[in-house]
């Protein structure tokens, strides 16, 4: 008797120490690393993400930010949300700039009370959130959370509110308005600096920037 309880003492203990060291594999581990489609993210995290999880997708770009499906998964982003920590910098320029002043997890990394979309890293009288705005073609580029017409990365900097589409209350909406009094509503100001003027001195693309997206938000 005192044979056997020494010898499931044993065993005991070489589980436990194996189970420490992570070398065996429990159901509920497996269950948690379970991949069915082989595309390196596991089917827990791509179900509660809105991904299917048998299908291969790890190259996909769901949300048009410039960071791949896998990208979102191993630098815990959202793979539908092209700003995660809603700083107005997107998931891709955050991963991929090199930069320690940003960081796709935290609003203002380097803690000095600007938020990183805001900050200008490399100097060049340029936001961090606006260098990539050339190579946006399509409305879908650019997250709109309450549909107001103004992108969530540039209500930080009007003044507005990127969850409530009419930030003052007055009952129009901030899309219509104009915070900074240029002449230009909210929605046309980055289509008056990057786009075309016509003869007569009219943005020739004001209110339109997105139509020539199909349903994938791609550019036709």
């Amino acid at each position: 008797m005192t044979f056997i309880r020494s010898t499931v003492g044993r065993s005991t203990a070489a589980l436990a120490a194996l189970a420490a060291a992570g070398l065996l594999s429990t159901p509920m581990a497996a269950a948690g690393s379970l991949d069915s489609d082989g595309d390196g993210m596991p089917n827990r995290w791509e179900t509660a993400h809105g991904l299917n999880a048998h299908l291969a997708n790890a190259r996909a770009d769901a949300d048009h930010d410039g960071l791949r499906n896998i990208g979102e998964f191993r630098n815990d982003a959202k793979p539908h949300d092209e700003d995660t920590d809603n700083d107005g910098d997107d998931d891709g320029d955050e991963v991929h700039d090199g930069l320690r002043s940003t960081d796709v997890e935290v609003r203002d990394t380097d803690d000095d009370g600007i938020r990183d979309g805001d900050e200008d890293a490399d100097h060049d009288g340029t936001d961090n959130e606006d260098e990539d705005d050339a190579d946006e073609v399509c409305v879908a580029d650019d997250d709109d959370a309450d549909e107001d017409g103004v992108d969530d990365e540039d209500e930080n900097e009007l003044g507005t509110r990127a969850h409530d589409d009419d930030s003052d209350d007055d009952g129009v909406e901030d899309g219509v308005e104009d915070a900074d009094h240029d002449g230009i509503d909210n929605s046309d100001d980055d289509d008056a600096e990057d786009s075309d003027v016509d003869d007569d001195g009219q943005d020739d693309d004001q209110d339109d920037q997105g139509d020539d997206c199909d349903e994938q938000g791609e550019d036709d």
